[in-house]
């Protein structure tokens, strides 16, 4: 199973858990196996099916835009990093 690590905004929709395990073999399925546990976390992740452009998501600290997106290949002992964006300031 991948390791799936949650920033802080997301941990509420997963149980407060600051990582989680799921499992596939593409970002597709990692995700699909993700919201099976934590419905909520879909919303914040992909509101119309598509990923949102507000979430940035890393597979072994690598963007996923540059990889396949959401085919991008997980391995088992693979790291998902899940990180909305953040804006503000002045």
């Amino acid at each position: 199973m991948a390791t799936v690590r949650l920033a802080p905004v997301l941990r509420p929709s997963a149980g407060g858990s600051k990582q989680v395990s799921a499992q596939g073999s593409t970002l597709t399925e990692v995700l699909n196996d993700l919201y099976q546990h934590y419905p909520a976390l879909k919303d914040q992740i992909q509101p119309s099916g598509e990923l949102s452009r507000f979430i940035n998501i890393y597979v072994n600290d690598q963007d996923v835009r540059y990889l396949q997106g959401l085919e991008t290949v997980v391995g088992a002992s693979d790291t998902v990093i899940l990180l909305p964006a953040m804006a503000g300031g002045r």
